[in-house]
């Protein structure tokens, strides 16, 4: 595999973390989703378990451990702006029934950073963490500098969602407020329907930042 970082045993290690954030695997099964030969991703995969990153399942494979609780935790508590946004796009949820998510901007993707279910049965999920192209979806136009956008089964079929910028004390754009779920809910003009109550509450999270 090509090296990201020009640390090729930091990034093995990410390839591997990476796979066991989708489902716990055996050896064999490590080796075919990462492509790494079989005695390299076992002695990373138990180097990792020594740090307790990974751990073994009752059936023993390989899966994520429980000290990235513990610094999931801690990277979360060291980012402000999330615990900032919560309560605020709470409220939007609530009052709109749909999924809303908070994105920020990580390299040449974004990053969910709170992730909010809708209260409908039928809905769309974005799990907090994922990493997600900036290329496509609402959220990643807005990372790039429009101050809302709008997409209809841009990244996933049947789904819309509507964005909004969030910016810094400077006006430099910093997150996006999302609000996503069926296109037979949001319609395909998602900002005809939502696009003012996620402005206002992206606008409610900049005050919040800059006071």
């Amino acid at each position: 595999m090509d090296s990201v970082s020009g640390v090729g045993v930091i990034d093995k290690g990410v390839v591997i973390l990476s796979a066991l954030a989708r489902t716990p695997l055996d050896l064999a099964a490590l080796q075919d989703e990462t492509g790494l030969p079989r005695a390299t991703a076992h002695r990373l995969a138990v180097a990792l378990e020594l740090h307790g990153l990974v751990r073994r399942d009752p059936q023993g494979r390989f899966c994520l451990g429980f000290e990235l609780i513990r610094l999931g935790r801690a990277a979360e508590d060291q980012f402000p702006l999330a615990d900032l946004a919560r309560p605020i796009l709470t409220s939007l949820r609530d009052a709109t029934g749909e999924s809303v998510q908070l994105y920020v901007p990580e390299g040449e993707s974004r990053r969910c950073v709170v992730s909010l279910e809708s209260t409908h049965g039928l809905r769309w999920i974005v799990p907090q963490g994922a990493l997600l192209p900036m290329d496509r979806g609402s959220a990643g136009r807005v990372l790039q500098g429009d101050e809302s956008a709008e997409s209809v089964e841009e990244r996933e079929p049947g789904v819309a969602s509507v964005s909004a910028a969030v910016r810094d004390r400077r006006g430099q754009i910093i997150a996006a407020v999302s609000l996503s779920g069926p296109v037979e809910r949001l319609t395909r003009q998602p900002s005809q329907r939502f696009g003012r109550d996620v402005a206002e509450a992206a606008k409610s999270v900049t005050a919040a930042v800059a006071a």
